[in-house]
């Protein structure tokens, strides 16, 4: 059984408009595909009784199935953050803010999707349905796999460190995450609020334009993608050590191929400023976790040692050491700024390289946290493999903010590294 094999959401919500199919079928082929391969990925924590599923039909997305990361709050189903503390919690009484706004869009949420433990590194029980046997990453990974598996064309996530784009990168799918603080975080158990971002996953830069303009309201970037080509800094991330040959071999491929369609490209030129901004975010992150999550403190004994570890760093970082790391934030915020007004967005890395083998751990977040840190969008693209066959995604960063513009970018590369072939 093939289990990686993407549901384009593109090609769905054009049949539901044209009436070839309609949500109900919809849900029914997404509770099929999950019937035939959940146990082999284990990437839901509980379905939504069909006669609960909902969706605003007459939204552009008009019923897709949707999968919700379980530390957002769905309406008559529990959120159990991947926690053994939250084992006995009662159904949520609402929708989360977001999944609000993803139902007006008209998307039909299917039930909750597996999490790390509170959106940390303690892995759950999903596996990689590009790579049996290797992490798919976290802290979104059943959302990940869903999609990658087509369980749902559509899945929601969030990032405080990296857990959309690892997980996008080792499933072989593309994802968004939203800047920092563009859609409310009312009915989402949080970890840092200062660095806390809704994402979603789609098979495609293509499908997360569409989602997005659903979502916003907004233009449809795919549609501009024969725009001029675009001007690219390429962050190659060598002062971070932690990039791998075959995704270093990725980026050096993938700039190569854009140049010659076209696009202006140029080297990042401050990596010392991508190494001070890595280094800052988990500071912020533990600060405000052991803030956020200070009931979860007081109970370490009974928490994951990586959760622990993290929250009782965060209870011995001072407010000096906090707001020194701000400020790097903020002086990096400004270099990057005035980079952009010169440049579309940053291509680099998603993550290290393909994903690890083995399940007891989710990889390294390290080509996420500069950009996290400053809160930037940020698009995941697949596209590319190591030697062994495994995906290895690529990464664009852009402008607060400037979500569509950055999908209309993340179209051209996409379709720039389709014509290679």
């Amino acid at each position: 059984m093939k289990l990686a094999h993407p549901w384009p959401l593109r090609a769905l919500v054009e049949d539901l408009r044209q009436g070839r199919t309609t949500p109900e079928a919809a849900s029914e082929r997404a509770l099929a595909r999950i019937a035939e391969t959940e146990a082999g990925l284990r990437a839901w924590v509980e379905q939504a009784p069909l006669e609960n599923l909902r969706a605003d039909a007459a939204g552009p997305l008009g019923g897709v199935p949707l999968g919700v990361k379980d530390i957002i709050d769905l309406a008559g189903l529990p959120t159990r953050c991947g926690s053994a503390l939250r084992a006995e919690a009662a159904p949520a009484d609402a929708d989360a803010a977001i999944l609000t706004a993803w139902r007006s869009a008209g998307a039909a949420p299917l039930g909750k999707t597996v999490t790390t433990e509170f959106a940390y590194f303690a892995p759950g029980p999903t596996r990689n349905p590009a790579a049996p046997g290797h992490t798919p990453g976290g802290s979104s990974s059943g959302s990940a796999a869903a999609v990658a598996s087509g369980q749902v064309p559509l899945a929601l996530g969030s990032q405080t460190a990296g857990s959309v784009t690892r997980p996008a990168s080792f499933c072989g799918v593309a994802s968004l995450v939203m800047s920092h603080g563009r859609f409310p975080v009312t009915g989402v158990t949080g970890l840092s609020p200062g660095l806390d971002s809704h994402g979603v996953f789609a098979a495609s830069a293509a499908d997360l334009a569409l989602a997005w303009s659903a979502l916003t309201g907004e233009p449809d970037a795919w549609t501009a993608v024969d725009r001029r080509p675009p001007r690219i800094l390429v962050w190659a991330a060598d002062a971070l050590d932690v990039v791998e040959a075959p995704m270093r071999n990725a980026v050096a491929s993938a700039a190569k191929l854009l140049r010659e369609a076209g696009a202006t490209v140029e080297p990042f030129p401050d990596e010392r400023l991508m190494a001070e901004l890595t280094a800052a975010h988990p500071v912020v992150m533990a600060y405000e976790a052991a803030e956020e999550r200070a009931a979860e403190l007081a109970v370490a004994e009974r928490l994951s040692a990586p959760l622990a570890r993290l929250l009782r760093t965060g209870a011995e970082t001072s407010a000096v050491e906090y707001d020194a790391a701000r400020a790097t934030i903020t002086r990096g915020a400004v270099r990057v700024a005035e980079l952009l007004d010169s440049f579309d967005f940053v291509l680099g890395p998603a993550a290290p390289g393909a994903a690890p083998r083995g399940l007891d751990a989710t990889g390294d977040p390290a080509l996420s946290r500069g950009w996290q840190a400053l809160g930037l969008p940020a698009i995941a693209l697949p596209g590319f493999t190591d030697p062994a066959g495994l995906p290895l995604g690529l990464q664009v960063a852009g402008r607060p903010g400037g979500e569509t513009d950055l999908l209309g970018q993340a179209c051209w590369v996409e379709r720039s590294f389709h014509d290679r072939h």
